[in-house]
Parts: C-alpha cells; sequence; structure tokens
C-alpha cells in the first residue's frame, strides 16, 4: 500500500480506516431501513410497540452495532475534515478532541439508555 496515514492506530494503513467507514456506512443504512420499514409497517404504533422492538436482544443488538458505528463513522470523518481544512496543530488537535470526547459521551450514554445501567 501507499502512504496512507491511519486515524486509528488500528491497521498499519488508512485502508483499515476505508474499511471501518464503509462497514459502519452499511451497518447504518441497514439500521434506517428496518426503522424505516418497522415504522411503515406499524402505522398506529404505540409506545408499547415501539418499546417492545427495543426490549429484543436482537434489536439491542442491532441499536448497540448502529451506536458503534456512528461514533467510528464519525471519528474517521471528523479527523479527515479538521485534518484537511484546520492546518494550526493547536485549534486542530482542540477540535479533534471536543469530537473525540462528545462521541464517546453520545456512545457511552446511548449504551446506558440501551442497556438499562
Amino acid at each position: 500500500m501507499g502512504n496512507v496515514s491511519s486515524v486509528t492506530n488500528l491497521g498499519r494503513s488508512g485502508v483499515a480506516d476505508w474499511l471501518m467507514q464503509r462497514v459502519s456506512a452499511y451497518v447504518l443504512a441497514l439500521y434506517t431501513v428496518v426503522l424505516f420499514v418497522f415504522i411503515i409497517a406499524n402505522p398506529g404504533m404505540s409506545y408499547d410497540t415501539w418499546a417492545g422492538l427495543f426490549g429484543q436482544t436482537w434489536m439491542r443488538i442491532f441499536t448497540l452495532m448502529a451506536l458503534l458505528s456512528i461514533g467510528a463513522h464519525a471519528w474517521v470523518g471528523l479527523w479527515t475534515v479538521t485534518t484537511d481544512y484546520m492546518k494550526s496543530a493547536l485549534p486542530r488537535f482542540l477540535v479533534q478532541a471536543a469530537c473525540g470526547l462528545t462521541m464517546f459521551v453520545y456512545v457511552v450514554w446511548g449504551i446506558q439508555i440501551l442497556w438499562g445501567f
């Protein structure tokens, strides 16, 4: 591979980041389709129907996958944007740190809501 830098340092090149962003995009697209179909299939949906969907283990796992996919996708995307457009190191670091902290809080908060910790 060429000189593609890695965002996450999970791989030796940017190919792992590229793959992570593509896979997370597919997970998010599939999650959106599942929710859209569920909403269309239940026109007079009540809170109990909605709670019943998210009470099932497969949906909790699928939602957890979507939460983690949002975090990974956002991290790779924001890192790329800030690296491309913010040339000064300190502001770029501060923005990336704020984005990373925000994504971490959202993911942990989502897990807490989803699994009831």
